[in-house]
């Protein structure tokens, strides 16, 4: 980093100006962690448009990959799991069948229940949007050596820990 700082450093000289009492600290923490995951957040949405799909889109295609095989959720454990409504995953799962990368079919267990799963094509395009989007978000981390992305994956897990506890 330079000696200029970075702009959360800036904001936190300012807050130092005109509430010199104020304790900046935690407020510097959440500030980078939230202009992180925005700036990442960005970044994977522009990587998966590569591969046609959105950030949501992948996110359930990646659920669906997680559960292995066959690759099938219900709609209810895919909105749980993504913590979306069921009219939101009901839209993502429309354009992802539309787009041959899902297919949605009865549930042999539940009359009234449905079950998606990952069809081929939906499984490639996965497979090869993750690894598309793990090389950026390696990019992202080259200034830190593995230790460190350790440490801070250990010190984030120790914060989130606080968070959810909340």
């Amino acid at each position: 980093m330079d000696s200029g700082g970075d702009a959360v450093d800036r904001i936190m000289g300012q807050w130092a100006q005109v509430r010199p009492d104020l304790e900046t600290e935690v407020m510097e923490l959440f500030a980078r962690v939230h202009r992180c995951a925005r700036g990442m957040g960005e970044r994977m949405e522009t990587a998966y448009q590569a591969y046609g799909i959105s950030r949501g889109e992948f996110d359930v295609l990646a659920t669906l990959r997680r559960a292995g095989e066959p690759y099938t959720l219900s709609p209810r454990e895919l909105t749980a799991t993504l913590m979306l409504t069921s009219g939101g995953m009901t839209g993502r799962l429309d354009r992802l069948e539309k787009a041959g990368l899902v297919r949605r079919s009865p549930d042999p267990h539940d009359r009234r229940g449905l079950r998606v799963t990952l069809t081929p094509a939906g499984l490639d395009l996965l497979d090869r949007a993750v690894t598309g989007g793990a090389e950026v978000q390696r990019r992202s981390t080259e200034q830190l050596t593995p230790d460190q992305i350790a440490q801070l994956n250990g010190l984030l897990r120790r914060l989130l820990a606080g968070v959810d506890a909340m």
